[in-house]
């Protein structure tokens, strides 16, 4: 078969896989799974999408799981499984007990029909966030007022830091045998109002388009002579030997940081020259190095479901820009179009732009299924999504290398290399700092300090907090709170030497 050849081209390999799949298997490769709920023998026998319910919830669901997995027992499963929920293997998992998880996933999807791999992926997006005894770094909000002197007079953003964090984040995610980053947050806020305005760089695209180095950083340098547009995940030598880097996600697509009152998943105001100006630029960038996967954002533009919105993703993402990678759906992005929840009609299903689904339930798999067989749904469309699965999957190199291997394990516990990334993370640190005025007048700066200083108020609710400084996606979904916080390193303390340079004794205060 063309498509277990490695010397084939590309789209041989994606045509002869493709024309060989059956409708059920194409629409389970387009589902993604929360892995709580997931296991080795649900992968083989079961496709479709299922997320992590409260208890009651969950006893019900099990009771439908099994009933459909009489129903789908000769087909296989999905494109990816996800730790959103941010529950490890075990706590304070190794390295060693993360890959063991993801292979156990992979041995299930390797033993169908066709072998074809699953990715999966993770939230590590300011360092490998959920891990045990990974780097933290800066939230985006701090690296996007990071800045560089080339000269006496000159200051500009540093985008170079980024790609290192970037890089940086890489060696730690593949360190635990996982491919796939669901980052780079390219929101462009334009209200502070807007509870996740961290996750952007900043409100001026300019500053949010430079710092899309992270993705180059994560995924490699495009080469020079590569298809424009494509998907690209490269490799880099690390210590001598050769190492798969991981697939990024620019997400949300688009305008989720420009809704009305800053209100989070709300309706976007703007003109089309507007959201093609503000908005999309840092998209461009993105997609121009080499990004694998759009995720599409809960938010509307100007009145229209962005899961729904045929202008942007079709006419403007897919054909305008020729993207050819993976275009998904946000966590239940499909069962929040509708109001109330989960009350999709044929039309509703037929207006979807992504054909992608991410953790909703077994109508996932029933429903498009059944309108693609009345015609509702155009073939075309199941093609089209399965096939940039299998060119991103292609691209990754998982059919050649499914499983993880244990040759970097040991990276989130070697000294010399951990020590590196966290000194990254100081300096990272350091540059955001933002000095909003330097005393009362500029004849007389408030610092640097004079020596006779012998103390320092650090003044705020999170003065001393090193848990809330550090946000959600930290640990936990939602972060964890106090001074202490098990897994994270902190970096505060680094700061100390470059506000003043003697012994000094800091005072928190909440």
């Amino acid at each position: 078969m063309k498509h277990k050849d490695q010397k084939q081209p590309l789209n041989v390999r994606i045509k002869d896989l493709l024309s060989r799949m059956t409708l059920e298997e194409k629409i389970g490769q387009m589902s993604q799974v929360e892995k709580k709920i997931a296991s080795k023998e649900i992968v083989k026998y079961f496709i479709g999408t299922f997320w992590f319910l409260h208890y009651h919830e969950y006893v019900k669901f099990l009771l439908y799981l099994f009933y459909h997995i009489k129903l789908y027992s000769n087909n296989f499963f999905l494109i990816i499984f996800m730790s959103f929920n941010l529950l490890p293997p075990a706590p304070r998992a190794s390295a060693e007990a993360w890959i063991n998880m993801v292979n156990e996933f992979q041995e299930g999807a390797l033993s169908t029909r066709f072998g074809i791999p699953m990715i999966y992926g993770i939230d590590a997006i300011h360092g490998h966030n959920i891990v045990y005894n990974a780097t933290i770094f800066s939230r985006n909000i701090g690296l996007g007022v990071t800045r560089k002197y080339l000269l006496v007079a000159t200051i500009i953003r540093d985008p170079e830091l980024v790609k290192k964090i970037g890089a940086a984040t890489a060696l730690e995610v593949r360190a635990t045998g996982i491919p796939y980053d669901f980052a780079l947050c390219v929101a462009v806020c334009r209200d502070p109002r807007w509870g996740r305005c961290y996750e952007s760089y900043s409100e001026d695209h300019k500053i949010v388009q430079a710092m899309t180095e992270f993705i180059p950083g994560l995924q490699g340098d495009v080469p020079d002579d590569y298809a424009k547009n494509f998907p690209y995940v490269g490799g880099r030598y690390y210590l001598f030997t050769f190492t798969l880097l991981v697939a990024g996600c620019a997400k949300h697509f688009v305008g989720d940081g420009g809704t009305m009152n800053g209100i989070n998943e709300n309706n976007t105001t703007i003109d089309r020259n507007g959201m093609l100006s503000i908005h999309m630029p840092a998209y461009l960038d993105s997609i121009r190095k080499g990004v694998a996967i759009v995720m599409i954002s809960y938010s509307s533009w100007n009145g229209v479901k962005m899961h729904t919105n045929h202008e942007l993703i079709t006419r403007y993402l897919k054909k305008q820009l020729n993207f050819k990678g993976i275009v998904m759906s946000d966590l239940g992005g499909i069962d929040n179009i509708t109001s109330p929840p989960r009350t999709e009609t044929e039309t509703t299903w037929a207006s979807l732009r992504t054909m992608i689904v991410t953790l909703i339930a077994f109508e996932c798999i029933d429903v498009p299924t059944l309108l693609v067989k009345k015609n509702v749904i155009h073939m075309s469309r199941i093609d089209d999504a399965e096939r940039r699965i299998l060119r991103v999957k292609f691209i990754m190199g998982l059919f050649e290398n499914p499983m993880a291997d244990y040759s970097m394990a040991h990276e989130l516990g070697i000294q010399v290399q951990h020590e590196e990334h966290r000194e990254l993370a100081g300096e990272a640190l350091r540059k955001s700092l933002v000095l909003l005025k330097n005393g009362k007048n500029i004849d007389e700066p408030l610092l640097p300090l004079p020596k006779r200083a012998s103390k320092i108020l650090v003044a705020g609710s999170h003065a001393h907090n090193i848990g809330n400084q550090c946000g959600g996606f930290t640990i936990e979904w939602r972060g964890l709170t106090g001074n202490i916080t098990i897994g994270m390193s902190c970096n505060l303390f680094k700061l100390q030497p470059f506000v003043v340079n003697i012994p000094i004794e800091f005072d928190f205060r909440m």
